[in-house]
């Protein structure tokens, strides 16, 4: 009787990211040629896979010949499946290296028609009209992880909270805020429409259902802005809380963005590397974050304009550029939080300050590092007579909001809320030069290809 013949195992698939589970071991990774560089008899891949890249090392005495020519030959974005032994190694970027053992191409790429995006540098122009193929590079692909990892800590801190998700509508029929450019639409026979701004005042409504609720979702702003800030189409978290004020609105702001830096700082520290982000920077973001009125940041600027250290003088009573928000956040290690705007210069919907009425109970806070506002929030106005005062001030339908004032009409109570835009958090978390890389296709003034 024969006996049954015992095969070996097949080796266990992997990622890259989990190398480290597996060293001493024989894997099979799924992924792409990254690049390739060759020393005689010696062939050093670069492998990716999406979790992050990993260079093999083929001696040519140790493969077959097929493999060692096949690999040599192979153009790079060539879709392969890679098979060897994983090994520590602390000269390599991610710890461990792949000796390799075999390979098999699933499609190559055609020496004729090479991967456009190289080592070398490309302008931005080029990269951004290959941004389908630029996604594949180690650097944005790491910020697209980091990006993903902070929209989920963004909801999971309000989900742990207490928080009710309630999404609103992305057509509605009137602006936000009334000041905005909007894309406008056909709607039917019914007029016309708008992309959403903000869902900030239907949650405003699901908050007096249900107490606490966030909205998460995509936003669109048509104004024609040029600046490394602005995109028409971002992603905007925003949270709405019943029976809170200002006060309280400051705290969870703060707590907020700990939480989602302390995420990324505990499961990105190595994408953040390859983005060539410095982490001690985002080691200060703990709460509390400084406070700071209005009327201080201005006295701020003052102080700096007349010692020469920025400028441009900020007039009294205007809002704040980018050099003066630049200049007010870099005199901390951490986000600013800049309260008590004048309320002339703020929306229709914010509660004045029963202190001075002449200021609004808002805030915005200023990342560090030049980055700008990261969050713009207020307490909102809840008496029924001054909304609607503020409508007709602002020269808005007021039968477009006889809803919105309906909430004020039926057991209103104070209430606060703010947004953050996703991109310009990416942009700060990572150190980014421009908002147009935190998202995988940016919209912008001049771009919507691909």
């Amino acid at each position: 009787m024969t006996e049954p013949t015992s095969t070996a195992p097949e080796p266990t698939v992997a990622t890259i990211a989990s190398l480290s589970q597996h060293e001493g071991q024989t894997v099979t990774l799924r992924g792409w040629l990254y690049n390739i560089r060759s020393s005689g008899k010696l062939l050093f891949p670069t492998f990716r896979d999406g979790t992050g890249t990993i260079q093999g090392i083929v001696p040519k005495a140790a493969v077959s010949e097929e493999v060692f020519e096949t690999l040599k030959n192979l153009q790079l974005e060539s879709s392969l499946t890679v098979t060897g032994k994983v090994r520590a190694d602390s000269r390599a970027p991610s710890g461990y290296e792949l000796d390799v053992e075999n390979i098999h191409v699933i499609s190559a790429v055609s020496p004729n028609e090479p991967f456009p995006i190289t080592l070398k540098e490309h302008g931005v122009d080029f990269l951004m009209e290959h941004r389908h193929l630029w996604l594949r590079t180690p650097r944005q692909s790491a910020i697209l992880r980091v990006r993903a990892t902070i929209m989920r800590a963004a909801s999971e801190y309000f989900d742990t909270n207490g928080f009710i998700r309630t999404d609103p509508p992305i057509l509605t029929p009137n602006a936000c805020e009334g000041t905005s450019e909007l894309f406008e639409m056909d709607y039917f026979d019914d007029g016309k429409a708008y992309l959403t701004q903000s869902g900030q005042l239907y949650i405003e409504a699901t908050a007096l259902a249900l107490g606490k609720v966030y909205s998460f979702g995509p936003t669109f702003r048509a104004e024609k802005s040029k600046t490394r800030r602005h995109l028409t189409e971002f992603w905007m978290i925003e949270p709405e809380v019943a029976h809170l004020e200002l006060d309280g609105l400051l705290e969870l702001a703060e707590n907020f963005i700990s939480h989602i830096v302390m995420r990324v700082l505990e499961q990105h520290r190595a994408d953040l590397k390859v983005i060539g982000r410095d982490v001690s920077k985002l080691e200060t973001i703990k709460a509390p974050f400084p406070r700071v009125s209005y009327d201080e940041a201005h006295a701020m600027l003052e102080d700096a304009f007349a010692k020469g250290l920025i400028e441009n003088r900020h007039k009294e009573g205007d809002d704040f550029g980018s050099p003066d928000e630049t200049y007010i956040s870099s005199q901390f290690d951490r986000p600013v939080m800049i309260h008590r705007y004048p309320a002339a210069i703020k929306a229709f919907y914010m509660q004045p300050d029963p202190a001075d009425p002449t200021k609004a109970l808002c805030v915005d806070v200023l990342a560090p590092e030049g980055y700008g506002e990261i969050i713009g929030g207020s307490q909102r106005v809840d008496s029924y007579d001054l909304l609607k005062q503020r409508i007709d001030d602002h020269n808005l339908p007021l039968a477009a909001f006889q809803w919105y004032l309906d909430l004020r009409k039926y057991g209103s109570v104070p209430h606060a809320g703010f947004g953050m835009g996703i991109e310009r958090a990416v942009a700060w978390i990572c150190g980014l030069d421009h908002v147009r890389e935190t998202i995988p296709f940016a919209r912008t003034l001049n771009r919507i290809y691909p």
